[in-house]
């Protein structure tokens, strides 16, 4: 299997991701929004609170980020905005949580709204996806994959029919969803 068939294989990809862009915006699927963290800093010596940067709104389809452009990202973590509210914590990473949703507050993003930050931009790339380092791979050097669970380095689905699947559940989500 050659550079070819890699090449057929990300041509193929390409296609599934076009069509699912094509039917998750026909459907006015739910989409979530993609930011950028800017941790609090000093700026001519006064304090900035940390906010959150919008990026893009995307589709969050399970391991995988698609925004309207066909681009990727895998799913950083997420965070629903919520203005900041006095409590005692006693647990850091429960002020941490709640510090990062005030920040996508702080950066315009609706209370309620949710938010994705810390997500990697995929490149669908024959060497990069042959290296397979993240939730794509190239597998038998002709398919893209998605490894859908880390756990399991080997179980990578072809991303046609694991976009089609997830855009399906997305469009038509279960009753009571």
């Amino acid at each position: 299997m050659g550079r070819t068939d890699a090449a057929g294989a990300v041509a193929r990809a390409h296609e599934a991701l076009d069509r699912a862009v094509r039917v998750l915006a026909e459907a006015s699927a739910r989409t979530e929004t993609l930011a950028e963290f800017d941790p609090g800093r000093r700026v001519l010596g006064i304090p900035r609170a940390p906010r959150m940067r919008v990026i893009a709104p995307v589709w969050r389809l399970g391991v995988l980020l698609l925004d309207a452009d066909g681009r990727l990202y895998s799913t950083g973590r997420v965070v629903r905005a919520e203005r900041a509210v006095r409590r005692s914590v006693l647990a850091e990473s429960v002020a941490e949580h709640r510090a990062y949703r005030a920040a996508a507050v702080k950066g315009g993003i609706a209370e309620g709204e949710t938010v994705v930050f810390d997500a990697v931009p995929l490149a669908l790339d024959p060497e990069e996806l042959a290296a397979g380092g993240g939730p794509l791979v190239l597998t038998d050097g002709a398919v893209v994959g998605v490894r859908w669970n880390p756990s399991f380095p080997d179980g990578a689905v072809p991303i046609e029919s694991y976009l089609a699947e997830r855009v399906d559940l997305l469009v038509h989500p279960p009753q009571g969803a």
